[in-house]
């Protein structure tokens, strides 16, 4: 039993060529999923100012569109409901 314990002061030859990779992971730069994110979320944000900033410009320049055209018969069925007689009855 004692044999098992011979080792237990010493790193076993896996972790040891591991070397400073722990310490070095900081050192070495952003993570590359935290680069994609950024990228994604800054396209999306462009996106949308980019989308609102349309918006606005046509809200200033277009003309109002147009109403479509009341049938004569809708005009005259509104017409009685408000109890004028239509013309030509």
């Amino acid at each position: 039993m004692d044999d098992e314990f011979e080792y237990a002061d010493k790193i076993p030859p896996s972790f040891e060529r591991m070397g400073n990779v722990m310490k070095d992971a900081e050192a070495r730069g952003f993570n590359p999923g935290l680069i994609v994110l950024l990228l994604v979320v800054g396209l999306l944000l462009i996106f949308l100012v980019g989308n609102y900033a349309l918006y606005m410009y046509a809200q200033k320049t277009l003309p109002p569109r147009k109403k479509k055209p009341v049938s004569k018969k809708k005009m005259k069925r509104e017409k009685l409901k408000q109890g004028v007689s239509a013309p030509g009855e």
